[in-house]
């Protein structure tokens, strides 16, 4: 394939030019195509060579697609996996034990209801990549591990929940991580820092 605005040859796969880094492809094509883990690095890339540029009109342009995009690909895994959660266990666990099919399931159709959590997530590791800021990764993966396991322990002694705590503890984490990078990103963005 060839780039429509450089006329040089790019990767047919690719979102962006990697020659001029113009688009060559929606987003969200690719998104439905490959997932979460080919759009935020697509992403991290968008990002890094605007930055280097930069063209930070680009950037917030790029944040918004890309957010639709992996918004619209959490919903239909989620609507999948919940929807699908008896199947999907079934595929793994003999039919006969159907206590086992019914506890997994529950734990698909909670975390499976969350999974823009964790698309967020990836969206702001490849972003603070892409900035020069590293070390956001391993603090945004601080957060969402460390809730994960303390509210795993708090959430699972309480009598009600048991152990749909422990569940319930991966997409909280995924959740307040989010709220770290995003508050993150806006006062940065703000003082202009990124």
């Amino acid at each position: 394939m060839y780039c429509k605005y450089c006329r040089k040859e790019t990767d047919s796969n690719h979102v962006f030019c990697a020659n001029c880094g113009k688009r060559v492809n929606p987003i969200s094509g690719v998104v439905l195509s490959y997932g979460h883990h080919d759009v935020i690095n697509a992403f991290s890339v968008f990002v890094a060579q605007n930055f280097g540029a930069n063209k930070m009109s680009r950037i917030k342009s790029g944040i918004k697609q890309a957010v639709i995009s992996v918004a619209i690909f959490s919903a239909v895994v989620s609507v999948i996996v919940f929807s699908l959660s008896g199947v999907l266990m079934s595929i793994f666990v003999d039919g006969s034990n159907v206590q086992t099919i019914e506890i997994g399931s529950q734990y698909l159709q909670i975390e499976g209801a969350c999974y823009i959590g964790i698309g967020i997530l990836f969206m702001l590791y490849g972003y603070y990549r892409a900035v020069n800021k590293p070390f956001m990764s391993v603090v945004l993966t601080v957060i969402s591990l460390g809730t994960r396991v303390l509210l795993s322990l708090v959430l699972s002694k309480i009598p009600q929940i048991g152990v749909t705590g422990i569940w319930l503890s991966i997409p909280i984490g995924w959740f307040l991580a989010d709220a770290f990078g995003v508050v993150y990103y806006l006062k940065s963005r703000n003082s202009q820092q990124i």
